[in-house]
């Protein structure tokens, strides 16, 4: 070492978004460094690299310290990774725990609460050091998050757990908000198309619906979900579609609270003979929420809001870390909740 690096002072960095804002990368991307250095691009690689020697930075050293005793597994309970769209969550998720030497237990509950249930009781046998839950939401049975609650570091995202659980998740307001004021700005009101009650996030978004339609001078008009509860939501939008054409269409912008509603949507269009899209000529435009990763590849290739599934998840994951970081300490958990902005997605169904 020479004279002039013993004389330089090592900077210091209270968090990691102080190191990635230094080394000019996202969280996500710093997490995926963490992981495994080769997965990011090599001009990445060096720049976060030369950040690092010239501090003394250790992400959630505590959490190091742990591994360095044992393997720490953490716990993932989510409704379903039939659907695209968890699988996509999971994914990320996973890839966030790993760049925190932390091992996933991944278990689905198929969304049957008895399921959900079981996957409960199984990370209280496996004593995880915490566990990230995306319940079940509505069809949830009451009670069954308490002991878990109690007894392990827990934070949710997607549906909420109650007050006293850390909770990260999209920001619908936002994202309902965004969609509405474009579709009015190029063309007809949209008609809200409503999915399965399934979890509050459709009334959060109805709501959000509501609001900004009254804010663009429209009256707001809501195609009532009136099908079973069931996950299957391409079959339900499909036949809610199918009904409409039968009575005669409400509108023709129809905005589904959901991108798997509004794949069944524009399937029965197509079928009746309708040209989906936003072009002269066109029939009607069909737009929805989430971005699922077939979104882009569906023809019409959907509008939507895109969450920001990646950073969703290393918010999760983070916000875990600082409970058993605070548990371990013996200081009282204060539950913090975060919503993040969702993106415009303008494609070629509206």
């Amino acid at each position: 070492m020479t004279h002039r690096e013993q004389g330089m002072a090592r900077k210091t960095f209270k968090s990691m978004e102080d190191f990635a804002k230094a080394c000019g990368v996202s969280r996500p991307t710093l997490a995926k460094y963490f992981n495994n250095p080769l997965d990011v691009k090599p001009v990445t690689r060096r720049r976060i690299e030369a950040v690092l020697k010239q501090s003394d930075f250790e992400p959630n050293s505590f959490v190091r310290h742990l591994s360095n005793k044992m393997a720490i597994n953490v716990g993932i309970i989510v409704p379903t990774i039939y659907d695209p769209f968890f699988a996509k969550f999971t994914s990320h998720i996973e890839t966030a725990l790993r760049g925190c030497d932390m091992r996933p237990i991944l278990i689905s509950s198929k969304t049957a609460a008895d399921l959900e249930e079981e996957a409960v009781q199984r990370m209280l046998d496996f004593k995880v050091a915490g566990v990230i839950v995306a319940p079940l939401g509505n069809l949830s049975r009451p009670g069954v998050f308490d002991r878990l609650k109690s007894e392990i570091p827990v934070v949710s995202f997607d549906v909420p757990m109650g007050d006293d659980v850390p909770f990260v998740s999209n920001d619908h307001n936002f994202g309902m908000q965004a969609m509405v004021q474009y579709l009015c700005r190029s063309g007809e009101p949209p008609v809200l198309i409503e999915g399965p009650h399934l979890t509050d996030n459709v009334l959060i978004r109805q709501n959000a619906y509501r609001r900004s339609m009254k804010a663009e001078g429209h009256e707001p008009l809501i195609v009532d979900f009136d099908s079973e509860v069931s996950w299957d939501m391409e079959r339900l939008g499909r036949e809610q579609m199918q009904r409409l054409l039968a009575k005669g269409l409400p509108g023709k912008t129809l905005l589904c609270s959901n991108d798997r509603i509004a794949f069944g949507v524009i399937s029965a269009a197509c079928e009746a003979g309708l040209k989906v899209g936003r072009e002269p000529g066109d029939d009607i435009r069909v737009a929805g929420h989430d971005d699922h990763p077939l979104s882009e590849y569906f023809w019409p290739s959907l509008t939507t809001t895109a969450q920001d599934t990646e950073t969703i998840a290393f918010e999760t994951v983070q916000q875990l870390i600082e409970v058993i970081e605070t548990r371990a300490l013996g200081v009282k958990v204060v539950p913090r909740r975060k919503q993040i902005r969702s993106t415009l997605m303008m494609r070629r169904s509206a």
